[in-house]
């Protein structure tokens, strides 16, 4: 069996449907399980050399590239060698676990006899591409992608524990890169406004840990990045900012002690890792897209918050009612193993 997995990204949700792959390659270590993603995450999935320990083939889709220039000659090149690579595949399935029209059109190039994508997928017109849909099950995504994937291959599948591929230059880099233990990262990034906890709180929150005697680190992808020189500015000294890339972030959280963060890449990262975490939740709702993974985690939501997905630059208002002593004593019971 032949099966291809559509999921082009972001980070979380390719780290959320990365259970429900799991599962399958363990039911079924015989099959042929291949994966279309973005270039950003495919370092989730295999390594430089192209080996991971989950996905056999990663089949590169350029978004940005088609977003920026829609037109053009490279655009078009992009397209048209990725939908001759996936039909020349001989996929016996695809698995559309996006839901997007962007993902539905390319699961569609790979012309396998069986297309299966959710009955409510979360773009409607994206669902007339499936020769098969299956009603959405569970809760959180990852149950959902678990229910999916189970209903297309035929297996019964309960999401796993998931295992990342390792690069050894980013675990040397890492090695080095921490200086001190205990290392909490602090993921000050929110995706859009609304997700985003003030910057001044998490420098107040990284004076008071400082004092406890972490590290505090703020991740960042570019040494720029507006959010986290804020935070560390607002942080007067008591958080650094470390730069890296996918490779480098994961070799990272392998070696954190803690994680606090809103609903971005980086803290479901910390959570695939088994890192403790707490999750800052604003618009987004945690009990779909809440942590997951096998350390323990706390999330604090605010009664107020009401469930949007509207990329707006406003903070939610719940999540602007969350103060730092709250966070520092969730971070305090976690410790503690409470939870």
């Amino acid at each position: 069996m032949k099966v291809l997995i559509v999921r082009v990204g972001a980070m979380g949700d390719v780290l959320h449907a990365l259970p429900a792959v799991t599962a399958l390659r363990r039911a079924r270590p015989e099959w042929e399980i291949d994966w279309v993603v973005d270039p950003r995450w495919a370092r989730l999935l295999v390594n430089a050399e192209g080996n991971g320990p989950v996905v056999g083939r990663v089949y590169l889709a350029e978004t940005r590239l088609w977003s920026r220039a829609p037109l053009s000659i490279q655009t078009l090149r992009s397209v048209g060698g990725l939908r001759k690579e996936l039909r020349a595949g001989g996929y016996d399935v695809v698995v559309d676990m996006q839901g997007t029209l962007r993902s539905a059109v390319l699961g569609g190039f790979a012309k396998a006899p069986r297309f299966v994508g959710y009955a409510d997928p979360r773009e409607a017109l994206a669902a007339r591409l499936y020769k098969t849909r299956f009603p959405r099950r569970g809760v959180h995504v990852v149950e959902q992608g678990a229910a999916l994937l189970a209903a297309a291959a035929g297996v019964e599948l309960a999401p796993a524990f998931v295992e990342l591929p390792r690069e050894e230059w980013a675990e040397n880099w890492a090695a080095e890169e921490v200086v001190a233990r205990p290392m909490c990262v602090l993921a000050a990034g929110g995706g859009w406004g609304a997700k985003q906890w003030p910057v001044e709180r998490f420098g107040e929150l990284a004076k008071v840990l400082r004092g406890q005697g972490f590290d505090v680190v703020v991740n960042a992808v570019r040494k720029d990045e507006a959010v986290p020189l804020k935070v560390v500015a607002a942080s007067g000294g008591a958080a650094r900012m470390v730069v890296c890339n996918v490779s480098g972030l994961v070799a990272l959280m392998r070696r954190t002690d803690l994680l606090v963060g809103g609903d971005t890449g980086p803290m479901h990262l910390a959570a695939t890792l088994g890192v403790p975490v707490v999750g800052l939740y604003g618009p987004t709702n945690p009990a779909r897209n809440g942590p997951w993974g096998p350390g323990v985690c706390k999330v604090l939501r605010h009664e107020s918050s009401v469930t949007s997905h509207k990329r707006v630059e406003e903070i939610d208002h719940g999540l602007g009612r969350v103060e730092v002593p709250e966070v520092v004593e969730a971070v305090e019971r976690l410790l503690r193993g409470e939870g």
